[in-house]
């Protein structure tokens, strides 16, 4: 690390050039995938893959039908995972690991088909190649996959009218399966091991350590994994530590492009969303919306740990408990606040040893429901539904007709929006207080006071947003937080995307409404201004009385 006025610069200096990056790759990338969502041709490998899959690609699906298709192909997903991970011990390349505990096992598959990757294990230790390849990766393809083919389906309800259908899930899953996150995953792995990521079958080695001692280091595949990890907005990474290790994460360059990739997608989303409707400004207006929180929650994340308090932090300028010496403060404040503001929950440091501040700003994050960008699809319908209530409150106050995009809002509408945003905040707020009231569930804690109660809450937050980091100093592997976590997983994916395909579906049977002097403009700086405001207050109105309980009275002890 250097000094702190060379690591501002050299902070400054990485969030423009990504800036810069993602401004030009948005448009190219985001016509790519319009053209994914909205196509008719399907590719030779595609029709294979409906034939033996029994699916008419030609057929659509009402909005009912979607979300079976969704749920079913998940549970599907989660009982082959569980049952790989419970009989690893007799596949090949299982490094002589036995099958996973049930619980871990339960846990681990409801967290990969679920897109939160939240790990209770240690992964060179724990986990086969075979049941990191054939198990872990294929789900960082498909969760990621289901999480943009419901956006998809979201963006047709808003596009299309009078229409009783969504488009096909099956679909949906396989071209972006093949046509996006397989090539782009494959040029991501090949860049990260050019970086210096390792990529191999190896079992590992055993070496001397400067100590004398001896050390096995654990090889495998491991820049495949980490390139759709971080792509798919996955997070779960192939070593304990992450991307703070070096077979994840060699150097500047590796977390430059780590960066990159999780942002990629969810930033070029909105672009889809404004061909889809025919409305690029409609598509600016929600990528700014991202773009300002974003921008806010990287800057507070940098200011926490450069400005802690404290007798070391002081004497040296900034905090520098727990953050990769490699990388500096400001590389992993930033790779902090990306990893929560998408549904990444990678980590190139340890949030449990940031200053309270930072700790409650990356919280924070996971609490706006992600959405900044959010995860691979997920940020994007989050916000939409967002913005569906921001319409509504608008009409309210001052009198406007509620609509968005040529859609009337209604009470069905808003029902479906509402309830959206009441299933995550019940799930964290509901877990915790159950956890805080088990001593056998404090007794994980290795921290007492509000620091204590940050590691839960933050444990809650990153399963029911479907995240995935954790705050190291809560000893998450046990019977009761594997199952909860893994319960506020399931309900915190499946329970709110039933709701956004209702709310697709209610969308796409109506008519386009015509333009009026009464409609509320949804393209300007003033909607953005309302959409930021609601989307604050949500949050502040839910969340405040907890984290007043834990960061917050932690940082003004």
């Amino acid at each position: 690390m250097g000094t702190p006025a060379a690591e501002t610069w050299a902070g400054v200096t990485f969030v423009a050039a990504l800036v810069l990056v993602l401004v030009l790759v948005h448009r190219p990338l985001g016509a790519h995938l319009h053209r994914v969502a909205t196509g008719e041709r399907d590719l030779g490998v595609e029709r294979v893959v409906y034939r033996l899959v029994g699916v008419d690609a030609r057929a659509e699906q009402s909005w009912a039908a979607y979300a079976r298709s969704v749920l079913a192909f998940s549970a599907v997903s989660v009982l082959v995972l569980y049952g790989l991970l419970r009989v690893q011990a007799h596949l090949p390349l299982s490094l002589g690991f036995p099958g996973v505990e049930p619980s871990q096992a339960w846990n681990t598959a409801v967290s990969f088909v679920t897109n939160t990757n939240w790990q209770s294990y240690s992964g060179e230790s724990t986990m086969g190649h075979l049941a990191q390849m054939s198990g872990l990766a294929v789900q960082n393809f498909v969760s990621a996959a289901v999480g943009i083919a419901v956006a998809f389906a979201l963006m047709r309800g808003l596009a299309r009218a009078s229409s009783a259908s969504l488009g096909n899930f099956w679909v949906d899953l396989v071209r972006v399966s093949l046509r996006v996150l397989l090539p782009m995953a494959f040029v991501g792995a090949v860049l990260l091991v050019a970086a210096g990521a390792v990529q191999n079958l190896s079992s590992g080695l055993d070496v001397t350590t400067l100590a004398g001692g001896s050390q096995h280091l654990t090889g495998g595949p491991v820049a495949s994994q980490e390139a759709i990890k971080e792509l798919g907005t996955n997070g779960g990474g192939f070593y304990n530590v992450n991307s703070a290790h070096p077979f994840e994460n060699p150097n500047g360059l590796s977390n430059a492009l780590e960066v990159l990739l999780i942002l990629l997608i969810p930033f070029s989303l909105p672009r889809v969303f404004g061909l889809m409707t025919g409305d690029t400004g409609q598509g600016r207006a929600i990528a700014l919306t991202m773009a300002v929180l974003a921008t806010v929650s990287v800057g507070l994340t940098n200011l926490a740990l450069a400005a802690a308090g404290g007798t070391v932090p002081g004497a040296v300028g900034v905090a520098g408990e727990g953050l990769e010496t490699r990388f500096g403060v400001s590389q992993s404040a930033t790779f902090a606040a990306v990893t929560t503001l998408t549904s990444t929950g990678a980590v190139n440091s340890f949030h449990d040893s940031f200053p309270a501040a930072g700790g409650g700003v990356v919280m924070l994050n996971m609490m706006l429901g992600e959405v900044a960008p959010g995860g691979v699809g997920t940020g994007l319908y989050g916000l939409l539904v967002l913005a569906v209530i921001t319409v509504f409150v608008a009409g309210l106050m001052v009198g406007r007709t509620p609509e968005y995009v040529g859609k009337k809002i209604g009470g069905r509408e808003i029902k479906f929006a509402s309830l959206y945003f009441l299933v995550t905040p019940a799930l964290v707020l509901v877990g915790t207080a159950a956890a805080m009231a088990l001593p056998s569930a404090r007794a994980s804690m290795l921290n007492a006071g509000p620091h204590g109660l940050s590691e839960v809450l933050y444990a809650y937050t990153s399963a029911a947003n479907n995240n995935g980091s954790a705050f190291a100093g809560l000893s998450a592997n046990t019977t009761w937080y594997n199952t909860t976590l893994g319960l506020a997983m399931a309900l915190g994916r499946f329970v709110p995307v039933v709701l956004v395909l209702g709310l697709a579906g209610s969308l796409a049977a109506q008519p386009k409404a015509a333009t009026t002097a009464g409609t509320l403009p949804t393209r300007g700086p003033l909607f953005v201004g309302m959409l930021l405001a609601v989307t604050v207050v949500l949050v502040a109105l839910t969340y405040l009385p907890a984290l007043a309980l834990g960061p917050l009275a932690e940082a003004l002890s």
